[in-house]
């Protein structure tokens, strides 16, 4: 019985003062507008408004609908176009997969700049995802998933990011501090700190170690990177990370890279995405804008 046109007539009409003057606004003729108001109060059974004179006086019955529009009516037009921003692809949750724990650092740069430029999208980064990130990409839980080993499988789309080389951090009085590169059995009497992550999935050990069938003193790992690194600069063990993030600490804590071999581990960033002919707008914009930021840093 009460729909939303009754309450945008009540509104226009206080707000214009008179039945023509909302009929104009609401693109009405004025017979129309008498007629949908008067059958309103014919089934509801109650007046809405008394004529007195030129002038209509709201009823408290007409009164309690008013401040009825006044509350839902900008609701309405507030989902509209809310909806219009869905569907142009300038609202949304872009919710991002992590299978690289070091690449949080190059993620902040990317989200902060991604912000400012897309107010009205939110960025959901999900961590939990270690090196399982395909069910969640294909279970629709994530939208993106930043990984630098990519699971190839059909339904999904890899974009290479950047590259980066995988070295050895150490303490900058360590033995191996000035050396040209690393070799497995350098690393037969050390700690390495590595973050949670099984062994065959680090590259340290599945591309440098096990292959020369060496493993280190003893394996200890952590979440943080922060920590991590200062346990290194105290000499407590060794790490292996990408060389631009070890670079950006280095200015402030006595850490340094070394290549892991004569030719070192070489590998790229790839951002994966389910096939789809209907990405929204803001997941391309983050694509672009993840490209250009490594590009620039």
């Amino acid at each position: 019985m009460l729909e939303r046109i009754h309450l945008e007539i009540l509104r226009e009409v206080e707000r214009r003062g008179t039945l023509t003057a909302a009929a104009e606004s609401l693109h009405l003729t004025q017979s129309a507008l008498s007629h949908t108001m008067a059958k309103l109060e014919r089934l509801a059974g109650v007046e809405l408004w008394v004529r007195e004179g030129r002038s209509l006086r709201l009823t408290q019955a007409g009164e309690y609908l008013l401040a009825m529009a006044e509350r839902m009516l900008p609701q309405f037009e507030t989902a509209e176009a809310y909806l219009g921003q869905y569907a142009a692809g300038e609202r949304g949750t872009l919710r991002i997969g992590m299978e690289c724990h070091p690449c949080y650092q190059w993620l902040l740069k990317v989200v902060s700049r991604y912000l400012a430029r897309w107010p009205d999208v939110d960025v959901d980064v999900k961590q939990k995802f270690r090196f399982g990130g395909m069910g969640a990409l294909f279970n629709h839980e994530i939208d993106l998933v930043v990984t630098p080993d990519p699971l190839l499988m059909p339904g999904v789309s890899y974009l290479p990011v950047f590259d980066y080389e995988q070295v050895l951090v150490v303490g900058g009085r360590h033995r191996l501090a000035k050396r040209p590169h690393a070799e497995p059995a350098d690393l037969i009497a050390e700690t390495l700190i590595t973050y949670p992550v099984e062994p065959s999935r680090l590259d340290i050990y599945s591309q440098f170690l096990s292959p020369a069938g060496v493993m280190p003193r003893r394996h200890k790992t952590m979440e943080s990177t922060d920590i991590m690194l200062e346990m290194v600069a105290s000499g407590r063990g060794v790490a292996a990370l990408p060389r631009w993030l070890v670079l950006e600490y280095a200015g402030s804590m006595a850490i340094l890279p070394v290549r892991l071999g004569e030719t070192g581990i070489h590998k790229k960033i790839h951002l994966g995405m389910r096939d789809s002919e209907t990405e929204p707008d803001y997941l391309k914009a983050f694509i672009e804008l993840a490209r250009s930021v490594q590009n620039a840093s």
